[in-house]
């Protein structure tokens, strides 16, 4: 019988250490989350740690490094589409990034340990841990920090509601009076309403001030057959 044939103690051995790695790891990177009531935890990250050490020492017990090459790329793949689930959009809102980066890293982990690295699968897991708990004041300190318009990296549009008899003057003084204030047009579009046209206008650069814009449109706000004009900024993509 083959189960039989197949049968050696040091291979199991070495299987069990692999995999007993994998779960410690996996379990003490998971407690982090679990901690900070995360959506995977405890168990979700000892399990993924946990079936990628078995995918590669399996590929490695079958075909050796050749073997333990091609399931780490089937491994990469799948525990992506895991980390997708746990990401959560609200609104505006993504939640879950660093939860599924930490599944992702939790796998990697894995995979050192069925690929018999325990020190590498020790210090790469010290690593995420440092990244989840060290990096957080860190974190919390540049988000304290005042912003400077002028070095933040955002996406500006200018807006005016115009008649539509006058739509195309007034697109035409737009675009000269933003690109006379040094703001290159990226680009512009037309919205239909039922009274007027909305016109936006995308601009090129990265970075603006505020008191020039507030100038600029004060100024088309100003102009025949305009009824509201305003500029908003989000942050770039």
């Amino acid at each position: 019988m083959n189960a039989i044939a197949n049968f050696d103690g040091a291979e199991i051995l070495n299987t069990f250490v692999s995999l007993l790695v994998a779960f410690v790891l996996g379990t003490a990177i998971g407690a982090e989350r679990q901690y900070r009531q995360r959506t995977a935890g405890l168990r979700i990250n000892a399990l993924v740690a946990l079936g990628a050490s078995a995918f590669v020492d399996l590929g490695m017990r079958l075909m050796g490094n050749q073997g333990a090459t091609q399931v780490l790329a089937y491994v990469a793949s799948g525990v992506g589409f895991l980390g997708a689930g746990v990401i959560i959009k609200e609104g505006m809102n993504i939640r879950g990034l660093s939860t599924a980066a930490t599944v992702w890293c939790s796998a990697v982990t894995g995979g050192f340990a069925g690929a018999d690295r325990p020190a590498e699968a020790l210090l790469l897991a010290g690593f995420v841990l440092a990244g989840n708990t060290v990096l957080r004041p860190l974190v919390r300190l540049i988000e304290r920090a005042p912003i400077d318009e002028s070095a933040t990296e955002a996406v500006y549009e200018v807006r005016v509601a115009a008649s539509s008899v006058r739509r195309d003057a007034i697109r035409d003084t737009m675009i000269e009076r933003l690109e006379a204030a040094s703001y290159p047009i990226q680009d512009v579009a037309e919205n239909e309403r039922e009274d007027d046209v909305e016109i936006v206008a995308t601009l090129a650069t990265s970075s603006a001030t505020g008191k020039q814009l507030d100038a600029v449109v004060d100024s088309l706000a100003s102009l025949d057959g305009v009824s509201h004009a305003t500029w908003s900024s989000r942050t770039s993509d």
